[in-house]
């Protein structure tokens, strides 16, 4: 039986004890997502608490974390989503982002109904993903697809 959270208190302990445990482990978010059949920015989230894991990938994540079974069983319930408390963040790479949706959102927001017609698009059935490419100006470059499907609105 799928069980839920109604709180973060829980997830929020186990990210910490995540996020130490992958440190102490020298372990990258790829690593303790490679064999899961999942997808790198998924089990980042997850383990993040934004997501639940399937039972077979909270085990296999938690054995390469050390952390006990209580804790995969955690990791499959489903969270309490949002990871940003109130307010403007403040963490300058957060902040970038919610600086982008200040300076795009508009943008991308007419675009979506031009393009789609009037609905949003999906977080839930959504795929995420971040590469590094070299800029022929120099230095690096983050390019960030962000891929949802999109839900029309439906008079009713």
């Amino acid at each position: 039986m799928q069980q839920a959270n109604v709180y973060q208190d829980n997830r929020v302990a186990l990210t910490s004890r995540v996020i130490a445990a992958k440190a102490l482990k020298d372990l990258s978010w790829k690593q303790l997502a490679e064999g899961s059949g999942l997808s790198v920015a998924y089990v980042t989230a997850a383990l993040l608490g934004q997501h639940a894991l399937p039972k077979v990938a909270a085990e296999m994540v938690c054995r390469r974390l050390g952390l006990e079974p209580e804790a995969a069983a955690e990791l499959q319930m489903i969270p309490l989503r949002g990871s940003i408390p109130g307010g403007i963040p403040t963490d300058p790479t957060i902040y970038r982002f919610y600086e982008m949706l200040q300076i795009y959102g508009t943008t991308l927001k007419m675009l979506v109904h031009e393009e789609l017609g009037d609905g949003i698009i999906s977080a839930i059935n959504f795929k995420l993903d971040l590469k590094r490419v070299e800029d022929p100006e120099g230095g690096s470059r983050a390019v960030i697809t962000l891929d949802g499907k999109f839900l029309p609105n439906k008079p009713y």
